[in-house]
């Protein structure tokens, strides 16, 4: 092999590392329980997911609506009228880099700061 290919290989597996370091670091459950819901940059609720009871209820926005579900100390969309669902697919929040969002309604869920 000559230098050029070792060093190309040697780069690859260096970025291989730091993006493997870097999504453990980015997606790691948090540790809080606190979560904001945040509708058009505007925190209207917010809740301890370890005392909450489980329980269904809906946000209506200007454009719809969103079923948000909160069982065993977790939170997720279950249902929304967006054209996309991409907030209903996201499943539970469990990472503060990643938060539950729906464009079309403009509704934020996130881990507080």
């Amino acid at each position: 092999m000559t230098k050029r290919i070792r060093l190309i290989i040697a780069a690859v597996v260096f970025l291989v590392i730091i993006s493997a370091i870097s999504c453990i670091f980015l997606f790691r459950p948090s540790e809080s329980t606190i979560v904001e819901i945040v509708e058009n940059n505007k925190v209207t609720a917010t809740l301890d997911l370890s005392e909450e009871t489980d329980r269904t209820f809906i946000i209506k926005c200007e454009g719809g609506y969103n079923e948000i579900k909160i069982e065993n100390g977790q939170i997720c969309i279950t249902d929304a009228d967006c054209p996309d669902k991409t907030c209903v697919k996201t499943g539970y929040l469990r990472s503060e880099s990643v938060p539950i969002v729906c464009l079309p309604h403009r509704l934020v869920i996130r881990f507080a700061e």
